[in-house]
């Protein structure tokens, strides 16, 4: 690879939010990444895994408060705490289309497990749970897209 297209990509890098780049070229590929201290709430970028089914390679990366929800929204939802979307992309319950979903309704959840994956750019971002409890409500549907602040659960706190 051509020394000028991986300073374009420390440049595009720098100049960006995302922490890990890796670009596959012929036979050979380049990784740029930097590493900052964590954030209260991480959100992990996840790189599109190839067909062999090698798993992705996580590259943390900072995420700001998401905006609350429409008001009008949220007299729908059914009470407790709403994971909303980060970010505008595609929501999917699973990471593939046979394999089974992250979470369900009912199911139990701890701070860390993973609900759901949304892809934007073609980068797979996996959305953790941020606090205990169980599963009342999936608002988003599978391979459907979201907007940002968008609810996507509902996960009841006190069950």
């Amino acid at each position: 690879m051509d020394i000028r297209k991986v300073r374009k990509l420390i440049d595009l890098l720098e100049g960006s939010s995302v922490d890990e780049i890796e670009i596959h070229e012929g036979e050979g590929s380049v990784r740029v990444s930097r590493h900052r201290a964590p954030s209260a709430a991480p959100v992990h970028h996840y790189h599109a895994a190839p067909a062999s089914g090698v798993p992705p390679v996580p590259a943390p990366v900072a995420a700001g408060d998401p905006a609350p929800p429409d008001a009008g929204a949220d007299s729908q939802l059914p009470p407790g705490h709403v994971v909303t979307s980060p970010m505008v992309g595609t929501f999917y319950q699973a990471s593939s289309p046979g394999s089974k979903p992250f979470v369900s309704t009912g199911q139990r959840v701890a701070p860390g497990d993973t609900l759901c994956i949304i892809e934007a750019m073609k980068i797979l971002n996996q959305i953790e749970s941020e606090v205990a409890g169980e599963v009342r409500a999936i608002i988003a549907e599978n391979g459907h897209p979201v907007e940002y602040g968008e609810p996507l659960f509902v996960i009841d706190t006190d069950a």
